[in-house]
């Protein structure tokens, strides 16, 4: 599947699943605006390099380096080339929409404190090297929005998470060295921290729904192991009356 199919199918899946909402899931104009602008930025920084000559690059991240440091908040709004930019587009916006209608309680801070704590650590473990792109967040997305409905056990969070790997599933080998010129500790960083912030806000947002069955008579004849315990029936007996008549008679002389 091209990214281009990706990205017909998942702007599908999300209509779709807007449609059928229930009531802790509202669509709100952020669902949509958030993502659009975060993709605009990012395509915005890119025509001002190639419009005035620039080249942003030492913006990113540099390992174990102090000035590196200033990459944990600009790397994700650079990229390399259009391919680039491109390929992390279309799953930044089908993710982050999904992290807001979804998950829109803790959206925001799934969003900025994941993105700082990916940057920190991918700051940590990588290479000597600039590390650029917003391919540390989309990790990030993909992973929390994959891990929290297995997590949370709701049917339509679990369908996203499935759709998710039917979508992006793939990415997961780009955790790995298996491409020069690939911020694989990046990535690694981002899936490490969705997968914590899916843990951390499992309790957050919509959870498993919880059922309470009414008790009904049958159900009274069994204890809370499962064994038949009969009902005891006592029949209440109503006595008529009884009104008894003396009749005296006088004693007979011989």
């Amino acid at each position: 599947m091209t990214e281009l199919q990706k990205c017909y199918f998942g702007f599908i899946f999300v209509i779709f699943i807007f449609m059928k909402t229930e009531q802790q899931l509202k669509f709100t104009p952020t669902v949509f605006t958030i993502p659009l602008l975060f993709v605009f930025t990012i395509w915005f920084v890119y025509w001002l390099e190639i419009k005035f000559g620039w080249n942003f690059n030492k913006f990113g991240v540099y390992p174990r380096n102090f000035s590196g440091l200033k990459g944990v908040f600009c790397s994700p709004f650079i990229h390399s080339d259009t391919n680039h930019l491109f390929n992390n587009s279309v799953p930044l916006f089908v993710l982050s929409a999904c992290l807001f209608y979804f998950y829109k309680e803790i959206a925001v801070k799934v969003l900025i404190y994941g993105g700082i704590i990916t940057g920190l650590l991918t700051w940590l473990i990588a290479r000597e090297s600039y590390h650029i792109g917003a391919s540390g967040i989309v990790y990030l997305l993909f992973s929390f929005v994959l891990f929290s409905g297995i997590i949370r056990k709701n049917y339509r969070l679990v369908a996203v998470s499935f759709i998710t790997i039917f979508l992006y599933g793939s990415m997961v080998w780009y955790v790995l060295p298996i491409k020069d010129g690939m911020s694989w500790e990046g990535h690694l960083s981002g899936l490490i921290t969705g997968f914590v912030f899916a843990l951390l806000y499992r309790k957050r947002g919509i959870v498993k729904e919880k059922f309470e069955f009414s008790k009904t008579e049958f159900d009274t004849m069994f204890d809370e192991e499962g064994n038949y315990v009969p009902p005891v029936v006592e029949e209440e007996i109503e006595l008529k009356e009884i009104n008894y008549k003396y009749i005296y008679k006088e004693k007979e002389q011989d």
